[in-house]
């Protein structure tokens, strides 16, 4: 029997009454990391991708080490092992190691994470490491509450760097050309964001900046993705609505913390996002999985349509295996 397309079978039950089924194959090729990882940043590094994620599993996200992934097609991915272990790389935190960001700057990578809800950073010179840490958090606090957590980092068309995070109450703030420092002063508390949680996420697309973010809570199975835009990467943002959400038809619940990445040299763009494990998964255990991300003629985003079939493979192109930003 062909079960590529929808089949419906009848069952005759004992009582004589009758029910009818339909079934439909579906090829399963996610989650694309194995075992339970959370949060992922997906970058473009050269020819390679890599995924940079929280690993999952831990009761209280009580996870203490962060691992790199990478790819050449976004669909087969290699361990890298551990590049930053809290308890002895970091001597500010020892545990809740949270939702790594990274990026590349004058031939150094500056690799961001949470601690403790704090956020630090470490710097290596490969996406692989090892990276060093700075010896204190970048962000110890929020200044209006809330956790400070969930960082993001973007570099714009310019090559001026900025910092997103928050939990409750988002924030940016243009980094120093060090990339580990910054002005205090220059902190912006962003508004407009509807229904903002977390995981803030800064991408740039012909000269329009897309800034997505987590709604409820990660424990929920409506967690979700919401996105706006701006003709600046601070703003002011336009809301878009939802493009990100549960399909229960598949199994799919918990749809958030995402990172969107565009194949240097093309148009062609992804979202790598985290959705409860499958089967029995909750907020504590995610796995990592990527789909399509498609962009309508009027530069808004089309909503993502959840598969478990994941992505085909898509290596970077040669020509543009310089670097790790295309706008």
């Amino acid at each position: 029997v062909d079960l590529t397309r929808p089949k419906k079978f009848t069952v005759t039950d004992a009582d004589g009454s009758r029910r009818v089924w339909t079934v439909v194959a579906r090829e399963v090729r996610t989650p694309v990391l194995p075992g339970y990882n959370a949060d992922p940043n997906i970058v473009a590094f050269g020819d390679t991708y890599y995924l940079y994620p929280t690993t999952d599993g831990f009761d209280g996200w009580s996870g203490t080490k962060f691992s790199a992934w990478s790819s050449k097609d976004l669909v087969n991915w290699t361990d890298q092992g551990v590049i930053l272990d809290l308890g002895p790389g970091v001597s500010w935190a020892d545990r809740n190691a949270w939702a790594p960001t990274i990026a590349q700057r004058n031939g150094r990578y500056y690799f961001y994470f949470c601690a403790e809800a704090k956020i630090g950073v470490a710097v290596g010179d490969s996406p692989t490491g090892p990276f060093t840490d700075s010896g204190k958090p970048l962000i110890a606090k929020n200044p209006d509450g809330g956790q400070a957590i969930d960082p993001a980092v973007f570099i714009d068309h310019t090559g001026k760097p900025y910092l997103y995070w928050g939990n409750g109450n988002a924030y940016v703030v243009p980094l120093n050309d060090d990339m580990v420092s910054y002005d205090p002063a220059k902190i912006t508390r962003l508004t407009g964001l509807d229904d903002f949680r977390e995981g803030l996420f800064m991408v740039e697309r012909k000269g329009t900046y897309y800034l997505s973010w987590s709604i409820d809570d990660t424990r929920s199975e409506d967690y979700r993705v919401g996105y706006a835009t701006a003709p600046t990467p601070t703003g002011p943002f336009t809301n878009h609505g939802v493009i990100l959400s549960k399909d229960t038809h598949l199994g799919v619940r918990g749809t958030g913390h995402s990172s969107m990445l565009q194949v240097p040299g093309t148009d062609d763009w992804y979202i790598a996002y985290h959705r409860f494990g499958i089967p029995g998964g909750d907020g504590t255990h995610r796995e990592t999985t990527i789909d399509k991300l498609t962009f309508n003629r009027d530069g808004t985003i089309a909503p993502v349509v959840p598969t478990l079939e994941g992505v085909r493979p898509e290596r970077i192109p040669n020509r543009h295996c310089g670097g790790n930003r295309y706008v």
